[in-house]
């Protein structure tokens, strides 16, 4: 890592000068960019170069330097920082792994991350190897790497910065769940964001910082609970649910959403949108201003020429996979997070459709799919192989067992038990039906399920499917880790869905009421 942090010494020297009482900053801030090197179109998938030329797609590396850009010749203080998820979510990130994403930040120059869920999706090694590749500190607080050598002596938990002769602390946090998201091993312990961040805004207060800015991988009801638990946190960056915030259509809340004295944002996700929130403090470290807006990464954004042609430079690999056209669909096949992670969805029944109709000779009754592995969605028109790994990126396996009612009962329990947070946990399914009730605690939310439209006997043993993630225990699902006869490495679940999407052409997208909610 070539990036410098200053020393207590440092800080301590610097702390006897006199503060300005006017501090202005620009905070630029992306998060979730999930190897969207390349525009997107209005469904987070890809988008042609036609359709690019004309004005319709969204994001992408080369608009985002040029955003970066003009944004720091609109002030002369500012920080580019990013709230994790880096890794994951396109054939960019299958052929290169985390280096990619480290030049581009790199090249951007940004000043600081935090670890996402997905940074350890393939294990803390390609973590390490970005750590060590980007000019700048990757922070996470809320972690005992102590036992884990890859990562103890390159992550940090906070870091002090100088930004226009004031000192700036800057915080990591990732979700305390990660050990059901993603593979961080098992030497790597999470633990509760607020008390980290706690610990670490007195170790920062102590070395005289009084402006921190917590970078937070947690989601933005996880922000609103850490600024609420602690005390001398000014702003919080954030990430994981995908969550866009100011006055446009589809914001879940304002721009920036102040919780105390805290000012938290976030900019949605995949390149989409810029964040760009200005801060004044006063001479004591305490916002007296905080004002900004998502800018939208649209067609009135100038691809930076260089950077288009890395980026068309590293796709050169992966053209031929991505451009064979497999399939077509009749209509959208709605992919959506906001939507599939509360409710039936057309991605989810594809999917779980297409994982049991693959395996239903070999004694499968019922398939759960869970929507955070739904990353996108697919437009109407051809479907090429390149839209469906988008939309399920991980690699995962079709996985096959055997579990009672009892379990799968409890399964749907885990699945439903965190709709108002929109988790990934979310169980989308085929050959069965199940209705759940939100207006119930978590855990006493399944009311009644059939498998092959008969009732759920509780003793009885069926045939699931699910990918090896979930059978493993991702997502919570911990009751599938002992299911009987388990088998893990069935074929590839983007192929399975594929080729079914092949056999079905053109495919009509449908619902069925497989899913009710009761609200």
């Amino acid at each position: 890592m070539s990036y410098r942090y200053l020393t207590s010494a440092a800080i301590l020297a610097l702390s006897a000068g006199m503060a300005q009482a006017d501090y202005s900053l620009t905070i630029l801030h992306t998060n979730d960019f999930h190897a969207r090197f390349e525009p997107i179109s209005k469904y987070d998938s890809g988008c042609s170069a036609e359709d690019n030329e004309a004005g319709e797609c969204f994001g992408g590396s080369a608009r985002l330097v040029t955003a970066i850009n003009d944004a720091k010749a609109r002030t002369n203080n500012h920080i580019l920082v990013d709230g994790g998820d880096q890794f994951q979510g396109t054939l960019f990130y299958n052929q290169y792994k985390g280096q990619l994403a480290a030049e581009m930040m790199n090249k951007m120059g940004y000043d600081a991350m935090t670890v996402g869920n997905h940074e350890f999706d393939d294990g803390p090694e390609v973590l390490r190897a970005f750590v060590e590749t980007v000019d700048f500190p990757v922070l996470m607080s809320n972690a005992d790497l102590t036992g884990e050598p890859q990562l103890n002596d390159v992550i940090e938990k906070s870091v002090v910065i100088e930004r226009g002769g004031e000192k700036l602390g800057l915080i990591g946090l990732t979700p305390q769940d990660t050990d059901e998201l993603a593979s961080p091993g098992p030497n790597v312990i999470f633990t509760d964001p607020s008390d980290a961040v706690q610990g670490e805004v007195d170790k920062l207060t102590e070395q005289g910082v009084n402006k921190i800015i917590v970078l937070s991988h947690s989601g933005y009801g996880t922000d609103m609970q850490v600024a609420e638990n602690t005390t001398g946190v000014d702003v919080i960056v954030g990430g994981h649910t995908n969550t866009l915030l100011g006055d446009m259509d589809g914001a879940q809340g304002p721009y920036p959403t102040m919780v105390g004295d805290t000012a938290i944002v976030q900019a949605y996700a995949y390149s989409k949108f810029l964040g760009e929130l200005n801060v004044t403090f006063d001479d004591e470290g305490n916002i007296t201003e905080a004002v900004g807006a998502p800018i939208i990464m649209d067609g009135g954004v100038t691809e930076d020429a260089d950077t288009k042609a890395r980026i068309a430079e590293a796709a050169k690999p992966l053209d031929e996979i991505r451009n064979n056209v497999v399939a077509s669909t009749a209509e959208v096949i709605d992919g959506n997070r906001d939507v599939c992670r509360v409710m039936e969805c057309t991605m989810g029944n594809l999917v779980a459709d297409a994982s049991l109709e693959r395996v239903r000779d070999q004694g499968i009754d019922i398939a759960i799919v869970n929507s955070g592995g739904l990353r996108a969605s697919i437009d109407a028109g051809d479907v090429t192989m390149g839209e469906v790994l988008t939309v399920l990126p991980f690699n995962n396996t079709l996985s096959t067992f055997q579990i009672t009612g009892e379990t799968l009962k409890a399964a749907l329990e885990n699945g439903v038990s965190q709709v108002e947070e929109v988790a990934g946990r979310f169980p989308q399914v085929a050959g069965m039906t199940y209705t759940a009730d939100l207006t119930k605690e978590p855990g006493s939310r399944i009311t009644d399920v059939t498998v092959g439209g008969e009732p759920l006997e509780m003793d009885k043993v069926y045939g699931a499917v699910s990918n090896n993630y979930v059978r493993n225990g991702g997502d919570g699902y911990s009751m599938f880790v002992e299911a009987q006869n388990a088998y893990d490495f069935g074929p590839d679940l983007a192929d399975v869905t594929a080729e079914f999407l092949a056999e079905n052409a053109p495919y009509q997208p449908y619902t069925d009421g497989r899913i009710t909610i009761v609200k």
